[in-house]
């Protein structure tokens, strides 16, 4: 299968990669904005995890950033593998930490990989790309 191939589903893969986007970059973007917002929840659950309440304004940015990314079709993978990376900590600190239910975290990790691995052409043009 060739490159372009991959990175250019059609039809109804289409669509569908564009409801998971929508949707992640939802689930995303609400919960970045709590983070910042401040929701006592949050702000008691970062401060478990001990590293401090700029943590949470960072993990929430990056949440932010990841859905802005994940509604641009040329950067949505890039955003993806932000997101992916977020979620493997969430996961970590989750069943290692904080404690409670990781399941939220590995679905929303399940559904990042969908979108990574649907533009894994894109991943692969720019490796090719950047080692010359």
């Amino acid at each position: 299968m060739s490159v372009a191939v991959a990175s250019s589903p059609s039809g109804w893969k289409f669509v569908a990669l564009w409801c998971v986007r929508g949707l992640l970059a939802l689930a995303f973007a609400a919960a970045g904005a709590a983070k910042w917002y401040g929701v006592p929840m949050l702000v008691e659950e970062f401060e478990h995890i001990g590293l401090g309440q700029w943590f949470r304004y960072f993990t929430g940015s990056l949440e932010i950033f990841g859905a802005i990314l994940l509604l641009l079709p040329q950067k949505a993978v890039y955003g993806a593998l932000l997101l992916i990376c977020v979620m493997m900590g969430a996961i970590i600190t989750h069943l290692f930490v904080i404690g409670g239910s990781a399941v939220p975290a590995i679905v929303l990790l399940a559904l990042s990989a969908v979108v990574a691995f649907a533009g894994r052409g894109q991943i692969a043009s720019f490796v090719k790309t950047s080692q010359g």
